[in-house]
């Protein structure tokens, strides 16, 4: 058996799996794994990831989860562009920093942003108070605004001159407030060109299909009653941090655990 990519696009890291591997040409089968319906809660799924999470990878025997693992192993084994991961010091701990930096900042304030907009209130039935939306949409332009500052910079792309694996992670991200309805690249001109600059180095067919499902978002049906318990006792499992700053309020930052990673 070959390469096995168990992945949904309605996730972001699962997304920027699915670009990669189509972009550099990377035979693999793909195994649709449907959050919405519960299916990465399955027993026959935990027999691949036992962290019950997309995406996952098996190659043979060999299994492995957590998205950035999964790209950089599919960096390893194939033979694929430098750019994408580069073997210069440097440039490869720059790609390095910005893995390490979004797990806990962009993509958390990503998330939020898609749950509290839509997921809740339109896709679950469940409200969201103003001041949770205030909060999280903050919270979003700050880390967006630092994905500018600090890692784009003046620059092309956000570890140098071309496209790596940091753009590819940081896009696919970005789209799940896009999905929401929020205007992430409006008044950021830097932003919004090194956006097109990603989606014409990805190609815009491949970019517009790995995204079609989260673009459709808004336009989710109503979850049926089982699939809504099933989210929401997953959901009501995992404790919620709080921040400081916010009076020590919970932040709900829902599914993170169970389904992404």
């Amino acid at each position: 058996m070959g390469l096995e990519l168990y992945l949904d696009l309605l996730s972001q890291p699962c997304r920027a799996i699915y670009i990669f591997a189509k972009k550099n040409g990377i035979p693999f089968e793909l195994r649709t794994v449907d959050l919405i319906k519960g299916q990465h809660l399955s027993d026959a799924f935990s027999q691949v990831n036992p962290l019950k999470k997309v995406p996952a990878l098996k190659d043979g025997d060999f299994t492995l989860s957590e998205s950035v693992a999964i790209l950089l192993y599919l960096t390893h084994k194939y033979k694929v562009p430098d750019h994408w991961y580069p073997q210069d010091l440097q440039a490869r701990a720059r790609v390095d920093e910005y893995l390490a930096w979004q797990h806990t900042t962009l993509r958390r304030s990503c998330l939020r942003a898609l749950w509290h907009k839509v997921m809740f209130p339109v896709f679950l039935g469940e409200p969201v108070s103003p001041q949770t939306l205030a909060a999280t949409l903050a919270e979003l332009d700050v880390n967006v605004q630092l994905l500018e500052d600090k890692f784009l910079q003046n620059k092309a792309f956000l570890a140098g001159p071309h496209i790596s694996l940091a753009d590819l992670v940081a896009i696919t991200e970005l789209m799940h407030p896009v999905g929401a309805g929020c205007q992430v690249f409006e008044g950021r001109p830097k932003l919004a060109a090194w956006r097109n600059r990603v989606e014409a180095a990805v190609g815009e067919d491949l970019f517009r299909e790995a995204h079609e499902i989260i673009l459709k978002a808004k336009d989710f049906p109503p979850a049926d009653p089982t699939t809504k318990q099933k989210l929401m006792s997953r959901w009501e499992r995992y404790p919620q941090p709080r921040f400081p700053g916010r009076g020590g309020e919970r932040a709900d930052v829902p599914l993170i655990g169970p389904k992404f990673s």
